[in-house]
């Protein structure tokens, strides 16, 4: 049976947009409190206008201890987190520096691994924390940094699974989605990923960060879940 919804409080940190805010409007629709997390306070203070009364936010930078303590203050009993980290390196090996590679798992990894440090006195004792990764953990094209850190947010998920239960710790791992991190590129960029995700996947198509958001909404209910990852990649990883 999936954990009883509405009138509980959920954290997001990077939900003031793409999967995150996704989730939030999720969330709220069904009566559930989100306190979003982001670096930007004019962002933040816009997803809060959209969502309503149910939503709070703070500023947070997930690179840093302090700002990712400083946001949890306060606030729980949590029924869930969701830390969907994102970062765009498609750099080869041989190119890579060690300030480009290294800043790949301080965004992503890192930032994902304290959060749910700094989350734990404030979770409630079944709570549900979702991490987030990326398809190119098994299927990678090149940029090894990048498919590397995702892998690590996968094993990391696992690994607290075991280690905080009955706290319950899974991964959603999306392939290409059509949010604002490739909106804001310029036209021939996004094109370009367009049309190669459509010759990778089985589903022609990229993804919506509502799909995304779907499965990290069904990894926070399900009690059942627990250690697992799930691909929300339109079959990429099958190719």
């Amino acid at each position: 049976m999936g954990t009883t919804v509405g009138n509980r409080s959920y954290a997001i940190i990077g939900g003031t947009s793409g999967m995150g805010f996704a989730l939030a409007q999720q969330l709220v629709a069904r009566g559930d409190r989100v306190l979003l997390g982001g670096r930007s306070r004019e962002k933040a203070d816009a997803a809060v206008q959209k969502l309503g009364p149910l939503a709070t936010a703070r500023t947070v930078d997930a690179r840093e201890r302090a700002s990712i303590a400083a946001f949890f203050e306060g606030a729980g009993p949590l029924a869930g987190l969701f830390t969907p980290g994102s970062v765009n390196h498609s750099v080869s090996f041989r190119e890579d520096t060690q300030a480009q590679a290294e800043a790949v798992f301080q965004a992503k990894f890192w930032g994902q691994y304290w959060a749910v440090h700094a989350a734990l006195p404030h979770l409630a004792p079944d709570a549900a924390v979702v991490l987030m990764s990326g398809a190119a953990s098994v299927r990678p094209i090149g940029a090894p940094a990048y498919a590397a850190c995702n892998a690590a947010v996968e094993g990391l998920a696992r690994a607290l699974a075991l280690e905080l239960a009955p706290i319950r710790v899974n991964c959603v791992s999306p392939g290409t989605i059509d949010s604002e991190l490739w909106r804001h590129k310029p036209a021939e960029v996004y094109d370009a990923v367009g049309k190669t995700w459509e010759k990778l996947t089985l589903n022609r198509r990229l993804g919506t960060v509502h799909e995304a958001a779907g499965a990290a909404l069904f990894l926070l209910d399900n009690a059942n879940m627990n250690g697992s990852t799930i691909y929300v990649d339109g079959g990429y990883t099958l190719r």
